[in-house]
C-alpha cells in the first residue's frame, strides 16, 4: 500500500471514512475492527465500484475523474472546502465553479464594509448584483437601498441609467471594461450558461445597443484595479482608485473597494461624508 506521503488522496479518504457513523447511515452498529464505514459501504454510497474505490485509497489505478470525486464527496458527506481539497489532491486543481444565486451577505461581512468609513466599498455577485455596500458607497456611487432589488445591478445601472452615465467621466471606456470583466466573472463562477445570466444578457442587449455592441466584441478583461473618475453633484470630480478582492470561501462574491487617488480627492470625499451627518 502506498504511504501517506506518496498517496495523500488515499490517506485523506481513509481519514474521512473513519469519521462517519455506520449506524447513523443505515449500515448497522455491530462490532467493527476499525471505526467508520467500510470501503464497500463508501463505494455503495458513492455508486462506484468497490474495487475502484479500494484502488484509490491504495494509490492504484491512476487519477480519478471529476465525476468520481464528486460521487465520493457526496458519499463521504464532505463539505465544499473538503470537496475542493480532494480535487486538488486527486487532480491537482480545484473543481469547476458551481454557480449559486446570492440574496445577501452575512452580518460579519457587512461589518467589514462598515469599518471602511472613508473607502466606498461594495460586494457584488457573479452577475454583478450589488448585495452589500457601505455608507460611503451609497453617498458617492449609488444609494442602493432606494433601488428595488433587481435595480441593484451594476450593468443595469451602467447601461440603463442616464444619471449613472453622466456621473462617469469616461463612460465609453468604463462600459467596455465592465462588459469584459463581467464576461470573465460569470464564466469563472460557472454562471455563464445559467438561465439568470442568459436572461440578463438578453435584457441588456434589448434595452441598450451600447451593451449589445460591446457584448458582441467578446472581450475578456480582469477586473483587478484601476482609476475611476466620478462626477458627484456636491463633491465635484473625484478620482477614485479601485481594487477588487475575492471573498474567501465565497467564489460567487467579489468586493470592490474605492480609495481617493489624491489628497484633494480625499478631502472632498471627507467633506461629503461629514456633510451628510449634519
Amino acid at each position: 500500500m502506498a504511504s501517506e506521503a506518496g498517496n495523500p488522496l488515499g490517506a485523506y479518504l481513509r481519514d474521512r471514512r473513519a469519521r462517519l457513523d455506520p449506524a447513523a447511515l443505515g449500515f448497522g452498529g455491530g462490532r467493527r475492527r476499525t471505526p467508520g464505514l467500510r470501503r464497500e459501504e463508501v463505494a455503495s454510497r458513492a455508486n462506484i465500484s468497490p474495487t475502484w474505490y479500494t484502488w484509490l485509497e491504495q494509490g492504484r489505478g491512476g487519477a480519478p475523474s471529476a465525476d468520481v470525486l464528486d460521487r465520493i464527496a457526496k458519499g463521504l458527506m464532505l463539505t465544499e472546502p473538503e470537496r475542493e481539497h480532494i480535487y486538488i489532491l486527486g487532480l491537482g486543481r480545484p473543481p469547476e465553479a458551481r454557480y449559486q444565486p446570492v440574496d445577501g451577505i452575512s452580518p460579519r461581512l457587512q461589518r467589514v464594509l462598515d469599518g471602511m468609513v472613508l473607502s466606498p466599498a461594495i460586494i457584488k455577485t457573479a452577475l454583478w448584483d450589488v448585495v452589500g455596500w457601505n455608507r460611503a458607497a451609497a453617498l458617492l456611487l449609488t444609494d442602493y437601498a432606494k433601488l428595488p432589488r433587481e435595480g441593484r445591478n451594476i450593468l443595469r445601472l451602467m447601461f440603463g441609467s442616464d444619471r449613472v452615465r453622466a456621473r462617469n467621466e469616461d463612460w465609453d471606456g468604463i462600459a467596455r471594461f465592465v462588459v469584459g470583466a463581467f464576461r470573465a466573472d460569470v464564466t469563472r463562477a460557472g454562471a455563464n450558461t445559467s438561465a439568470a445570466a442568459t436572461e440578463l444578457v438578453a435584457e441588456l442587449s434589448r434595452i441598450s445597443p451600447d451593451f449589445a455592441a460591446r457584448w458582441q466584441d467578446n472581450d475578456v478583461v480582469a477586473h483587478g484595479e484601476g482609476v475611476k473618475r466620478i462626477h458627484h453633484p456636491d463633491a465635484g470630480l473625484l478620482a477614485m482608485e479601485f481594487s477588487s478582492f475575492a471573498v474567501e470561501g465565497r467564489p460567487e462574491l467579489g468586493m470592490i473597494v474605492y480609495n481617493p487617488a489624491q489628497s484633494d480627492d480625499a478631502e472632498r470625499l471627507r467633506i461629503l461624508l461629514d456633510g451628510d451627518q449634519d
